[in-house]
């Protein structure tokens, strides 16, 4: 999952190229998390894989707009590989079970019994059923609740076309459970089959083998015959049509936004035979991409074989395409090597995003990738002033991540894309790349821990090739909070004409020329905007306003970094675009900035309030928790009319990537982002 930009960022050095950390002394070993042999393999689930195991999953189910329910069957064909087990533990969240049969050595089915536990607010219920002659297959009957965390339904009106209802799902982190009731961990690999029934005039989809060419009748069949864990699992439905992009990949979206994504996403191809250049053979058949309404929570989900996708990302010039560069990165690190709990995210994430880095460098070249780098990286270094140091490090302690959906988002992505390129910088490219395609390779198919990886990597860079990294740097990485000082920097060299600019407004009131600005990118633009001193006056904003049109942009990341700085800065011209903003769009990453900087005055407060109330309908359920969570929490000083002519006052620019931004470019710290993986 993937957030383009994870957050928000300060101006970086005026130019540069990549260069390597001052020296500083060799790291003492950092503390390895204590293993236990009786340590849960996920502690955010109920099964127990050790003692029986899913291994492929059939499933039988109806989709119900009118009831915003789906239900039907689940058939488990089971692993036992303790011969004394007598139970089947599955996780649930909210669901109606109906009856659990097993299938007797006669092929016959007959009831077994089962119980459902309390429902715990994180975990949902323990769903245990009683099989003490061990069944090769057993079956589920259930219901799901409409307000099942995993799946959000929208009428007509919250969809782009605005003609049919949509359904979709998502079940990243422990979101399956509330759908399908399963053992809902990426510990277990499964593979699956589905018939779904919908209303004849939506169109189904789910991550699986789906036809470009399939009639849209109601009735579908699907079928995934690799092996994915349950976070994997996707379904949706709505008013979906097909483009494609090359003979292997294409977009489904509704039929206004088709031909949009289909010119947004016309790289794709190129973006796989990249991919494949470096790390091996694409094994998933297909590589489609559905772009959802924009209430997804997320900016993508690596669905295999169907991407979940933000039409956030689609505004013109491909330069936020950097997301399906992500999401199809996961082809390789996440869905083919997957992680095996959640504390051990970066394994998905961190790899992820940095491999994410290398297709967009050779296809746009190094300033894009350098551009998003640092933007990144200076997100994180904002959010580790402020988060637990026990959620800084990339392999975390059983017990330290409650909620699996609050991991910090910045160590994920960003920290653990550091530690490879770290990793790259010392070995060299070419020996790294063979390690990392190497090690796809090894552990194809597979659920691992961090100290899994850590033992390959043992030997197969740091023994095979002595003297490069010592196992002190190495463990500093996973077990050490913070960003380790051996870190390799980057600088953007294109960020210095924006710097430059921003400077020369801030203190003559002259905006940059045309002739500068005219070929900036989102990218350039954030980094504007996020350069800007905590608040500015209204007089600055309406200027800004009036030469960018900042205000109503259709530019999600742009619109993330403005309307926060509106609203501490008390420009209430922009009230109104907010408003619309924030009840047009929700994904997470794009409208909790605005939500934070509104709740911290009483005006502010109010004016949020009244926009989630309308907005509510249309968020998916992880959104609506965030908002309401920001609400609730929210302590507001006495809103203060905003000065008429005089700037706000530079403050302190925080060093950026190894240098200091010049004199008197002020920038101020920004809120933690929230976690949009993928933003995938």
């Amino acid at each position: 999952m993937r957030a383009l930009l994870l957050s928000l960022g300060f101006a970086v050095a005026l130019a540069g190229c990549q260069r390597d950390a001052a020296d500083t002394p060799t790291p003492k070993p950092a503390a390895k998390p204590a293993v236990t042999a009786s340590a849960s393999p996920d502690e955010h689930s109920y099964a127990e894989p050790g003692k029986v195991a899913i291994d492929d999953l059939a499933l039988d189910l109806k989709v119900d707009f009118d009831s915003k329910t789906i239900s039907g069957t689940a058939t488990y064909t089971l692993d036992w590989k303790d011969k004394g087990a007598t139970q089947l533990v599955l996780d649930s969240r909210d669901l109606s079970i109906d009856k659990v049969e097993g299938e007797g050595k006669d092929g016959q089915w007959q009831p077994l019994q089962y119980g459902l536990a309390k429902s715990d607010a994180i975990l949902g219920s323990k769903f245990t059923i009683e099989a003490p002659g061990q069944n090769a297959h057993i079956r589920v009957t259930y219901a799901t609740s409409p307000q099942a965390s995993g799946l959000q339904w929208l009428e007509p009106a919250m969809t782009e076309g605005k003609q049919l209802p949509f359904m979709f799902s998502q079940s990243q982190q422990i979101h399956a459970r509330s759908w399908v009731p399963l053992q809902d961990t990426p510990s277990v690999r499964y593979t699956y089959s589905a018939h779904v029934s919908t209303r004849p005039d939506v169109m189904a989809l789910m991550s699986a083998d789906n036809d470009p060419k399939a009639a849209r009748d109601g009735d579908y069949t699907f079928k995934m015959p690799q092996k994915i864990p349950s976070y994997l699992m996707a379904i949706a439905a709505g008013d979906l049509v097909f483009k494609p992009i090359s003979e292997r990949s294409g977009v489904w979206a509704e039929p206004s936004m088709v031909d949009k994504a289909q010119a947004e996403f016309a790289d794709t191809e190129k973006m796989i035979q990249t991919a494949e250049s470096l790390y091996g053979p694409y094994r998933w058949g297909r590589y489609d991409i559905l772009v959802l309404p924009p209430s997804f929570p997320y900016g993508g989900m690596e669905n295999p074989r169907l991407t979940f996708a933000t039409p956030t990302v689609i505004v013109g010039d491909k330069s936020l395409v950097s997301l399906v560069a992500h999401e199809l990165a996961h082809s390789w690190s996440g869905n083919l090597v997957t992680f095996s709990s959640a504390k051990d995210a970066w394994l998905n994430e961190g790899v992820t995003s940095y491999v994410e880095n290398r297709i967009i460098e050779a296809l746009y070249g190094k300033d894009q990738a350098d551009m998003e780098s640092v933007i990144a990286r200076n997100e994180l270094k904002e959010e580790f002033k402020q988060i637990d140091p026990k959620l800084q490090v990339l392999a975390e302690k059983p017990g330290v991540l409650k909620d699996p959906d609050n991991s910090s988002a910045s160590t994920v992505y960003t920290k653990g894309a550091w530690f490879l390129q770290f990793l790259e910088q010392r070995f060299g490219r070419e020996d790294f790349d063979a390690f990392l395609r190497g090690y796809f390779d090894h552990f194809a198919f597979q659920s691992i821990s961090s100290q899994q990886f850590a033992d390959y990597a043992k030997a197969n860079l740091l023994d095979k090739y002595p003297g490069k990294v010592t196992q002190a740097e190495f463990d500093a990485w996973l077990y050490e909070p913070g960003v380790p000082s051996t870190a390799p920097r980057v600088l953007a060299r294109k960020f210095g004409v924006v710097d430059s600019a921003r400077l020369a407004w801030l203190g003559s009131g002259e905006l940059p020329p045309p002739a500068i600005t005219g070929e900036w990118s989102t990218q350039e633009w954030v980094h504007f905007i996020e350069g800007m001193p905590e608040t500015l006056t209204t007089e600055q904003l309406a200027q800004l306003d009036k030469a960018y049109q900042f205000t109503g942009t259709p530019n999600g990341e742009i619109a993330q970094r403005w309307y926060p700085l509106a609203v501490r800065s008390g420009y209430t011209q922009a009230n109104d675009a907010i408003a619309a903003f924030l009840e047009r769009i929700g994904r997470r990453k794009l409208i909790m900035p605005t939500y934070h900087a509104l709740a911290d005055t009483t005006d502010g407060l109010a004016l949020a309030k009244a926009v989630f109330a309308k907005a509510k309908p249309g968020y998916h359920p992880i959104t609506t928790g965030s908002v309401q969570t920001v609400i609730d929490e929210a302590k507001p000083k006495p809103s203060v009319a905003p000065a008429a002519s005089e700037a706000a006052p530079a403050q302190d620019a925080p060093v950026e990537d190894g240098k200091r931004p010049a004199a008197g470019d002020a920038t101020a710290p920004a809120p933690a982002s929230t976690p949009d993986p993928a933003a995938g």
